[in-house]
């Protein structure tokens, strides 16, 4: 089923199916079990907030990534980035909304949130890799011994 679409069981956008099925966090997991109560009312408010308006769902991910580059929340920031890879977005158009943020929180809120973005773009498995991480691989295809 498409972005949009409700499953046809009881009515629940797919994607609030999709995010709810998605790995959590193991301290998010965990928080979840002793807080119960006050993690279904956290969820039905961001699910509440996604469905209040008219912005598309990649939008809004951009949006709430921008709150969390801001805030310095990096584990805010890799929900986020996981949130709108799984929506479509790109590692380019993630990276572009948070370079966009430069002149409101600063270029090392901005350098820091690219950071914590890479981390989950690059672990991603179409996610592209780091120039780092390139040249890093091909360092040790250089200092390679040969087998005899």
């Amino acid at each position: 089923m498409a972005i949009g679409k409700t499953a046809a069981t009881n009515g629940t956008p797919v994607y609030e199916i999709c995010v709810a099925l998605r790995r959590k966090p193991g301290a998010y997991s965990g928080l979840k079990v002793s807080h119960r109560a006050f993690f279904n009312a956290v969820e039905a408010l961001g699910i509440a907030v996604r469905q209040a308006g008219p912005l598309e769902p990649k939008v809004t991910q951009l949006v709430q990534l921008g709150a969390a580059a801001a805030i310095r929340s990096e584990g805010a920031v890799h929900s986020h980035v996981r949130r709108a890879l799984e929506l479509g977005l790109s590692g380019p158009e993630i990276h572009h909304a948070l370079i966009a943020l430069t002149s409101t929180i600063g270029f090392p809120t901005v350098r820091a949130a690219l950071s914590w973005a890479d981390d989950v773009i690059n672990a991603a498995p179409t996610g592209r890799k780091s120039a780092r991480g390139d040249r890093a691989a091909a360092s040790r295809r250089r200092h390679r011994v040969p087998s005899a």
